[in-house]
């Protein structure tokens, strides 16, 4: 039987948050994650996920993209609300959760995963680049709208979650979440609490949809390609059963959805079955297991693997994206040496940032700030500009 949000003792409860690290008065209506859900919401870097995307890259004119494909912020949203769904029904505290899962994506750079394979192999002489790690460089240090400190000045749980919601991280560390772990440690070697173990899945939960959603609608495969696959083939037939005849966007979507909630009925059962065996006394029990809590069965994981591959093969190293993919990639390749050599080219704060690193190391990290944080447009537009090429001559 579920639980009222908040109420079971392995939860992360408000009382107990270990804090921020600039001291400030407690709200006298929203809990510590509420405000941090909402400091995060009205940040800078979250309305810029609008203009980042998953796998179709975004720019004018654009036959793959679309009002319909999935952008960073879209796909955002829909991990906070399983994430709320699924901490709900555990009893764990579902304002945290949502904070984690909306904060998960904000490090992620333009281009989606070629973006982030570009700056890391660009930085790699620098202390590299990790998307989970800008995340925490963007909240502590990047956004700089408040008196008091830089940063959100988020709590503990959230900066450990956004750390860690993925498990723990072996050294050495990316120098962003060597800096941040620096100034308060995030216990980087142990799990992070249920909450943000809940927004880890929710993640997977909503993009292995998504993904088949969007690779359906882009054409890069129809749903006679899916009929063979676990999970979704069946989910397809049990459609077909249930409405015979069902016009093809119906059909599509009512199959898609059972894919969607077997993995969240999934996720449900197995947490419920290993926290009634382990009966974690509190969050720090959770902490302290030496697995996940929160994750999939082992039959549906493999099964998960088969879609992962299916997609890995049809969508994401499909010819067309994979000439996105060079062109992107070419196009930072470009930008990015342009900026180290010349701090004219960025916008005067930035060219400040840039007076003030002592080294290469410190100026390369500037420079990766500034290009992580573009949008596709914005990057597309800043290489037209910067190297003369525009429209369809500015993709290299």
């Amino acid at each position: 039987m579920a639980r009222a949000p908040g109420t079971a003792p392995y939860a992360c409860h408000p009382a107990d948050s270990r804090g921020r690290l600039h001291a400030e008065e407690l709200s006298t209506f929203r809990s510590p994650w509420q405000r941090d859900r909402d400091r995060i919401i009205h940040s800078s870097a979250f309305r810029r996920l609008k203009h980042k995307t998953q796998v179709f890259v975004e720019h004018d004119g654009d036959a793959w993209r679309g009002d319909y494909f999935r952008t960073r912020l879209t796909h955002t949203i829909e991990v906070a609300q399983v994430a709320r769904t699924i901490a709900g029904v555990l009893g764990l505290d579902t304002d945290l959760a949502e904070a984690v899962a909306l904060a998960h994506d904000l490090g992620h750079p333009p281009f989606g995963h070629t973006g982030e394979d570009a700056l890391a192999a660009l930085m790699a002489p620098y202390g590299g680049f990790d998307h989970n790690a800008q995340a925490l460089r963007i909240v502590t240090r990047l956004e700089r709208h408040y008196a008091g400190f830089d940063g959100l000045n988020l709590t503990w749980e959230t900066l450990e979650g956004i750390a860690k919601h993925n498990g723990p991280v072996a050294a050495p560390y990316p120098w962003a979440l060597a800096e941040v772990n620096a100034a308060w440690d995030l216990r980087l070697d142990s799990f992070a609490s249920a909450e943000a173990q809940v927004a880890a899945v929710a993640d997977d939960i909503a993009y292995n949809h998504h993904d088949l959603h969007d690779g359906l609608r882009a054409g890069l495969f129809t749903e006679a390609d899916l009929a063979e696959l676990p999970l979704v083939g069946p989910a397809f037939a049990e459609v077909d059963r249930r409405h015979p005849g069902l016009d093809p966007g119906r059909r599509r979507h009512e199959g898609l959805r059972r894919v969607f909630g077997a993995m969240v009925e999934d996720v449900i059962a197995v947490a419920q079955g290993r926290l009634a065996a382990a009966r974690p006394a509190n969050a720090e029990a959770i902490r302290a297991m030496d697995g996940p809590v929160i994750r999939f069965s082992k039959p549906l994981y493999q099964n998960l693997k088969a879609i992962k591959g299916f997609l890995f093969t049809r969508m994401y190293r499909a010819e067309t994206v994979m000439e996105e993919r060079a062109s992107v990639t070419a196009m930072l390749n470009t930008l990015f040496p342009m900026l180290m050599d010349d701090p004219r080219l960025m916008p005067a704060e930035w060219q400040d940032e840039m007076a003030a690193a002592l080294d290469t190391t410190r100026r390369a990290r500037v420079v990766l700030d500034y290009v992580a944080g573009m949008t596709d447009r914005f990057a597309i537009s800043e290489y037209g500009r910067l190297t003369g090429l525009r429209g369809a001559a500015a993709q290299p």
